[in-house]
């Protein structure tokens, strides 16, 4: 990019070949189109929580309640990496407008939907769509702009992820109780056809079709996996105890699955998740990070509410705007990082003092006690969201370099999959902690009555104002120590990913199509063109995104 012009006369310039798949320059309402379908994947995940109270109420089955998250979250799981290899094999683009059609086909039904067993059912086919949203949108950037051009675009990605965190249970109790609560699946549509209109106009790839073989032992073999990870998280230490043998069994079947997964991608001629991929060191060090981050995130995000709704006494829309801290936090590193890096930066240093960040801020919070007046509490999430910012930015932008273009879907596929795994893992992990620390500190003082008031599953904040006065203490008094508890649980994992960002290589970003490989030399020109003209200008482009 430096030799942009030559000295002397230059023959009449002729027209630039094109690379096989070269896409064209993306505009800003393509890059909207695709930043819209990450918005419904991510905004869907939290905004149905707040109205499945309503929903049980009208449609009553209490015993099947968490199946509706549970059924989506295992269907998003399963068909991610599966949604990634298709868009490789068959077009990204065919295989993400697919995605979103199969997502608001089921959040219409969900809507429609007459009785609870119906409502999981289209949760699970919604689930299935939203599984190709995230990784369809990040494998389409990917291929159309160069690392080192997207990280402003990408960093947009990155914001979203706490917004929806945030904003989901806010925006799905407005239309809970402003409208109905089948709202909060119809509000998909007008978004979900926004998004089908600007990517089917707008985005133009050509000739990205390759040969299509697909993988059917390693696509059962890895949903196999994956539903008894997602399960053993949802499952482990509040429906079935840890050293259950219904855990244990899960645990068995998820590491044999995963095992044979393995074995069976190093000789398929199409895996789903290629092993080429984790050949670079830093594809797998991304990898890492994203599931530690993911874990860190998502665990904290769940129990620092228990902390606010139990301990101050704030409603539960109350204690998600409490939470704005943690979410500015996240926003502002990764809109600086995706800017800095999109200016020329490196990248390397940002996830180490992430990781360092991250672990102070969670530690910070053990400074959180049942007398610790709110404000201070809620400003107390900012450090933390920042260095999880800083963790996440990075590791996106560097799995979406270490790709070449054939496997561009594989590989952002694999990373929002172990971001949701690390994040049910987490939770769950999390939780245990949580719970066990509750339940020591309510035995401790109040004998075998505090062990069954911590096993009280209908408890909440309003139940609790009318229980005695020393159960209402030691009850706060326990979910603080449980709050420390997962703190210390999220700095180890948030030390675990400093430790592992001084592995990273500051390879330079790729400043060309993901068609030329980042480890190879640049294609040239063809004679009689001029070296300086790419179909991707620098200048020009870093002042428009």
């Amino acid at each position: 990019m430096n030799q942009r012009t030559t000295q002397g006369a230059e023959p009449a310039p002729a027209p630039a070949t094109e690379q096989p798949g070269a896409p064209e320059l993306p505009s800003r309402l393509a890059i909207l189109g695709l930043l819209l379908g990450i918005i419904l994947a991510t905004l869907d995940g939290t905004i149905v929580g707040t109205a499945l109270p309503t929903i049980v109420g009208d449609l009553g089955g209490l015993g099947h309640f968490s199946w509706v998250v549970t059924a989506y979250l295992l269907t998003t799981a399963v068909s991610t990496p599966i949604w990634g290899k298709v868009g490789d094999l068959y077009g990204r683009k065919g295989s993400y407008l697919t995605s979103i059609a199969v997502f608001l086909v089921g959040s219409v039904l969900c809507g429609l939907a007459q009785n609870m067993e119906q409502l999981i059912a289209f949760r699970a086919l919604q689930g299935l769509g939203a599984g190709g949203l995230f990784v369809g949108a990040l494998s389409l950037l990917g291929t159309l702009l160069p690392p080192a051009q997207a990280g402003r675009s990408q960093s947009m990605i990155g914001v979203m992820l706490p917004v929806a965190m945030i904003g989901g249970p806010l925006l799905g109790g407005f239309l809970t109780d402003q409208l109905d609560w089948r709202w909060v699946f119809y509000v998909n549509v007008p978004v979900g056809v926004a998004a089908l209109l600007l990517v089917g106009v707008l985005v133009k790839l050509r000739g990205e079709r390759g040969a299509a073989r697909i993988d059917y032992a390693g696509t059962a073999l890895l949903t196999a996996g994956i539903l008894a990870l997602t399960l053993l998280g949802t499952w482990g230490g509040s429906t079935y105890d840890w050293l259950s043998p219904q855990t244990a069994g899960l645990a068995l079947l998820a590491a044999a699955a995963l095992a044979a997964f393995v074995r069976v991608e190093r000789r398929a001629p199409e895996p789903i998740v290629p092993p080429r991929l984790f050949r670079d060191r830093n594809f797998t060090l991304a990898q890492l990070l994203t599931f530690l981050a993911g874990a860190a995130m998502l665990g904290a995000a769940s129990y620092l509410p228990q902390y606010m709704q139990f301990v101050r006494g704030m409603s539960s829309t109350e204690s998600g705007l409490l939470l704005l801290p943690l979410m500015l936090g996240m926003m502002g590193a990764q809109l600086y990082i995706g800017r800095a890096v999109g200016d020329g930066g490196g990248y390397r240093a940002y996830p180490i003092v992430g990781g360092a960040v991250a672990a102070v801020g969670a530690l910070t919070l053990l400074a959180v006690g049942v007398d610790t007046a709110t404000a201070v509490s809620s400003a107390l999430t900012f450090v933390l969201g920042a260095g999880l910012g800083c963790l996440l930015q990075p590791s996106l932008l560097i799995t979406m370099n270490s790709a070449e273009l054939r496997d561009m879907g594989a590989a952002s596929g694999t990373n929002a999959l172990l971001r949701t795994i690390g994040g049910s893992l987490g939770v769950a992990v999390l939780g245990s902690v949580f719970t066990g620390r509750l339940t020591d500190t309510l035995t401790d003082r109040l004998g075998p009555d505090g062990e069954r008031l911590a096993g009280g599953h209908e408890l909440t904040p309003a139940v609790l104002n009318g229980l005695p006065e020393p159960a209402r203490d030691a009850f706060r008094a326990g979910v603080t120590d449980g709050l420390h508890g997962v703190m210390i649980g999220t700095a180890a994992l948030c030390a675990a990913a400093f430790a592992a960002a001084w592995l990273i290589r500051e390879v330079p970003l790729r400043s060309r199509p993901a068609d030329q490989p980042a480890s190879g030399a640049a294609v040239g020109p063809p004679p009689g063109v001029r070296p300086g003209r790419r179909r991707w200008p620098a200048g020009p482009w870093r002042s428009r995104y």
